[in-house]
């Protein structure tokens, strides 16, 4: 194909993309009220704790209220539309591709994808505690105004990070397939892998809540003990391979 073809070409799965997007985007503004009841919990358990009314989701103005709809079905209208927009940017690369170059893609797509909704999903667990220990450090006779845009924000933004969290252990494995890192060099990392994840841990999660803190430790620790496991298995298969074919330094 010319530039000029592949030019039309991308513009038809793009335009596909955005045709996907805006259709999350409708399905995903009719389920936001149930969305914001989720996020705004902690707020009504501290309305609670207080046992006033001081605490609340503040929309500071006129459109407010509208922009904090349009964030949520954005942001759920990219998850909705993953189907559509993934397979369109697989459809315009994959012509390019190399058979292997397409295994490895499937499989680090098919590895990647699940983990990151996984750690989303514990993020989910962990948000509601983190506003509430934040709560904790409102002094007697003050007042908890949450701007609504912030507020969410702050939410979503910690649930993303999480999410990439749990997919970091992939991109180790990428780096290892490409022989940029070795599975001894990822072990070897161990210590700083547990200091990381344990610090994580501790900053996502309430100091009170030590359950909470273990269990999002534990399982980065496991995910990178497992990366670092498969490198090293991928390793051995290649030193196999390099034996084989009778290759200079080669040792399994």
């Amino acid at each position: 194909m010319s530039i000029g073809a592949h030019l039309i070409e991308l513009r038809k799965r793009l335009m596909l993309a955005a045709a996907g997007l805006v259709l999350g985007m409708v399905v995903a503004f009719i389920i936001t009220d149930p969305v914001i009841d989720w996020i705004t919990g902690p707020i009504r358990y501290i309305t609670a704790q207080r046992g006033d009314d001081f605490s609340a989701l503040n929309f500071t103005n006129v459109t407010s209220a509208f922009d904090l709809r349009m964030r949520i079905a954005f942001s759920i209208g990219i998850f909705l539309s993953a189907p559509i927009w993934l397979w369109q940017i697989w459809a315009f690369i994959m012509p390019g591709l190399t058979r292997k170059e397409i295994r490895y893609t499937v499989s680090f797509v098919a590895a990647a994808v699940p983990l990151f909704f996984l750690g989303c999903w514990v993020g989910t667990l962990v948000v509601p505690h983190v506003i509430e220990l934040m709560w904790t450090f409102t002094p007697d006779g003050a007042v908890n105004f949450y701007n609504a845009t912030e507020y969410y924000d702050f939410v979503f933004k910690l649930m993303i990070v999480i999410g990439v969290a749990f997919v970091l252990p992939v991109f180790l494995v990428a780096l290892n397939v490409a022989g940029v890192m070795s599975g001894k060099a990822i072990i070897k990392g161990w210590r700083v892998a547990v200091l990381i994840a344990t610090v994580f841990a501790a900053l996502a999660t309430p100091a009170a809540d030590v359950v909470s803190m273990l269990m999002l430790a534990g399982i980065l620790i496991v995910l990178f003990f497992a990366a670092a496991g498969l490198s090293m298995l991928f390793d051995r298969r290649k030193a196999r391979r390099a034996l084989k074919a009778g290759l200079p330094g080669s040792t399994v």
